[in-house]
């Protein structure tokens, strides 16, 4: 059974590349900026757009490669109050978006569905909740000045694997899942559809 990854994620695809699974990956021809911009018009929750977003994805390439497993995936980041972040546009809107995050939490939602045939067949969503210190304004520069422009690709503007560590004092959830995948959920159901060993 092949493995299609609907994405052409760099992390999503070095995560299933290190643990050992073997996957193609393909872009998934989707105006993501339109349909979040409808759903959550449509009030849906953050949690729930990860997963909209992911289904999306999946099952547009699946209907392409109707006997694969095509993966999707995508990742929301929301504050305290709801408030959705995004992929920065330019510097100063991750700056600003640093300067939101600052001294406060966010949660951060990561979806994965698998579609087979061009329907859903599994799904799931995992939460990790980041607690970001009080940023200095010195600091945000600097930090910019490492990460832009890599960081206008990533939602919340950071990447933990990198400089973006610095902005957190507490994580609550799992590394994959911040990266952008529940990879342990994921790697279970594909031992189930033997795509790697049990």
């Amino acid at each position: 059974m092949t493995l299609v990854l609907a994405s052409q994620s760099a992390s999503r695809r070095a995560m299933l590349d290190a643990a050992g699974v073997p996957h193609e990956a393909v872009v998934a021809q989707v105006d993501e900026e339109s349909a979040t911009e409808s759903l959550v018009a449509d009030g849906i929750a953050p949690r729930d757009l990860a997963d909209a977003l992911a289904e999306l994805k999946a099952c547009k390439v699946s209907r392409l490669a109707p006997t694969a497993l095509v993966l999707g995936c995508d990742s929301v980041v929301a504050l305290e109050d709801g408030t959705l972040l995004e992929k920065p546009k330019s510097r100063d809107h991750a700056a600003d978006q640093l300067r939101a995050m600052s001294g406060r939490h966010h949660d951060l939602f990561s979806a994965a569905v698998i579609s087979e045939g061009g329907r859903p067949i599994w799904r799931h969503v995992d939460r990790a909740r980041l607690h970001v210190r009080t940023l200095g304004e010195d600091f945000i520069a600097a930090y910019l000045d490492a990460e832009w422009p890599e960081i206008q690709w990533c939602v919340g503007g950071y990447r933990l694997e990198a400089v973006g560590a610095q902005l957190f004092s507490r994580i609550d959830g799992s590394h994959f899942t911040i990266l952008g995948m529940p990879l342990l959920p994921l790697l279970d159901f594909l031992r189930v559809r033997k795509v790697i060993a049990t």
